[in-house]
């Protein structure tokens, strides 16, 4: 499996790796209503990359986790490449 530092903006992300991080969730105001959002931060042995939360995600998950990202979209956004969760893709915690 790719890991974080082959991903590239504007593509699909496949990847497995440890959240080393959460952000505080935070509310914001979309164009579908109120939502709740959180960056995590998920490490593998090639990287680092920030994880978008939305919803129900942002207190699903937690620090020392491993995780695999089916299907996210890796976008760059202020000059840094994460990746958020497109209509088909998930967070799985697999340790």
């Amino acid at each position: 499996m790719p890991g974080i530092a082959s991903l590239k903006p504007n593509s699909s992300a496949t990847f497995e790796g440890t959240i080393t991080a959460i952000s505080a969730v935070r509310d914001v105001s979309t164009s579908r209503g109120p939502s709740k959002v959180a960056d995590a931060t998920i490490q593998d042995e090639t990287g680092t990359i920030a994880l978008t939360l939305w919803g129900a995600d942002t207190t699903k998950y937690k620090v020392g986790q491993k995780v695999k990202v089916v299907d996210g979209w890796a976008k760059e956004y202020r000059g840094k490449l994460q990746v958020s969760m497109g209509r088909s893709g998930r967070v799985e915690v697999v340790g």
